[in-house]
């Protein structure tokens, strides 16, 4: 049996800052911009801030109007990826064989490490109780028997949690979960599934193999299996990822530009925030366009430097959308049913311009 850990450090931006400064300690800490920022996103904030309801992916004003005591910093990047490849260094302590998934998440394959331990359980514990130890930060781990359940079970006792899940554990701990708790089942995608009845992951099983290929296509297939706790995919040490992209579907079919270009902004500062958490950049901004009959178009530009900053993303997605849509006389701009950003050809040293200011 494959044995893989998921390692999830907690509220990692904001504890950070709140480690380094006992001023912040109990404070509602949110990572991603002033006060008074107009674009800026959450990037990470504080379990005492969660508490008003302020959440990863939320717009700065936003979070000001649910939480207006709270300490909004907007975070120090290069001392939160110096912290990671101090956490990096210690999960190599355990097995040469990890995953880096993001600045804060990795997946571990501790088949061999295992043996080592008298249970999974002291494992885990050796595992969060030496990355408290040297970094004075905690994490949530999940141990199991593939990389799906691994990281469903990381998620179930934040903070500073340990979850084991054996396989024949699976149906008790994990079936009962709602489908979204399973990886690559989305909001849409969880609510088309609530319609055909189904609430949770064992529920799944229940319509079966053929009806969720039959409405889902492939990745029914995929979802199906792992409602079954089959996910064959490995732990890969090198992992290099080709883009970063994220879309949207209109409740209602969309013609106004105001709309789109606060769209895209949303869209664009999510990006961002991915982008920056894993130290990459880009090289090409993509923008896609969906019309109500289904027609898509794809338009992208180039960059001369590595981009990851929000406004530059913005910038060059609003100039795709003036070239394709905007510059059309209103009357000749067709409705749009989806509207979404990638930013590609990733690299994690940034390509500085013989005429970027330093």
């Amino acid at each position: 049996m494959r044995i893989i850990g998921h390692v999830d450090m907690d509220a990692f931006f904001a504890a950070v800052e709140q480690r380094d400064n006992p001023r912040l300690r109990g404070k509602p800490v949110i990572i991603g911009g002033h006060k008074q920022s107009r674009r800026g996103v959450v990037s990470t904030c504080s379990y005492q801030a969660r508490k008003f309801g302020v959440h990863s992916a939320m717009p700065i004003r936003q979070a000001v109007e649910l939480c207006p005591q709270g300490i909004f910093l907007p975070g120090n990047m290069a001392k939160y990826r110096q912290i990671s490849r101090q956490l990096y260094t210690i999960l190599a302590e355990f097995t040469p064989l990890f995953e880096p998934v993001s600045i804060d998440e990795a997946y571990l394959d501790l088949s061999q490490c295992a043996q080592n331990y008298p249970s999974l359980w002291d494992l885990g514990l050796d595992l969060k109780k030496t990355i408290k130890q040297k970094l004075q930060l905690t994490a949530s781990v999940g141990i199991a028997s593939t990389k799906s359940a691994a990281k469903i079970a990381s998620d179930l006792q934040k903070p500073d949690g340990l979850t084991v899940i054996l396989p024949d554990e699976f149906d008790r701990v994990i079936g009962v979960l709602p489908v979204s708790k399973l990886h690559g089942v989305g909001t849409k995608t969880a609510q088309r599934l609530e319609k055909l009845g189904i609430k949770t992951i064992l529920d799944i099983r229940k319509l079966g193999r053929k009806a969720m290929v039959a409405t889902f296509g492939k990745h029914g297939d995929w979802i199906y299996n792992l409602s079954l706790g089959l996910d064959p995919r490995p732990v890969v040490r090198e992992y290099t990822r080709k883009s970063i992209g994220r879309e949207t579907t209109f409740d209602q079919d969309q013609r106004d530009p105001r709309i789109l270009l606060q769209t895209l902004e949303e869209l664009s500062s999510d990006i961002a925030r991915r982008l920056q958490s894993q130290g990459l950049w880009g090289e090409n901004v993509t923008l896609k366009l969906r019309t109500t009959d289904f027609v898509t178009t794809t338009r992208s530009l180039s960059v001369n430097r590595g981009i990851a900053d929000q406004n530059e993303i913005w910038e060059t997605a609003r100039l795709l959308l003036e070239r394709e849509w905007l510059n059309k006389k209103p009357e000749q701009r067709p409705a749009l049913r989806l509207i979404g950003i990638s930013v590609s050809n990733l690299t994690n040293i940034r390509q500085i311009s013989l005429f970027t200011d330093l």
